[in-house]
């Protein structure tokens, strides 16, 4: 595999990790960013799932690497190994629910652990 993108530039790789509660729509929105569409059916992430956009930005070629993290409270404990490494933490979160804000520290709190 190559690491250098068109015109001979650097192949830069980026990993984008998604957080929070299970059902807010991380899936859906990297699902919407990957293939323009939206599924209404609700289908769990188990554990986590990558996927992989290379896209040409300003001049350079640049590989997106997308961690879909489960929300289940099971895998909580998965996260800090998850964000390590990474460049992006998006946190997604439901504005209706109570929980939200505690789950949202939850994730922000490992964010700031691994600078």
């Amino acid at each position: 595999m190559s690491t250098s993108g068109e015109f001979g530039n650097p192949l830069r790789k980026f990993k984008l990790v998604f957080l929070g509660e299970q059902s807010v729509g991380k899936t859906s929105l990297i699902t919407r960013f990957m293939y323009d569409s939206f599924d209404n059916t609700y289908q769990a992430t188990i554990g986590i799932d990558f996927l992989s956009k290379t896209m040409y930005l300003e001049d350079r070629t640049v590989r997106l690497q997308l961690w879909d993290t489960a929300g289940q409270e099971r895998f909580r404990s998965l996260i800090p190994s998850y964000i390590r490494d990474s460049t992006v933490a998006v946190v997604v979160y439901d504005i209706t629910s109570a929980l939200a804000l505690s789950v949202y520290a939850f994730h922000l709190y490992n964010i700031i652990g691994q600078e």
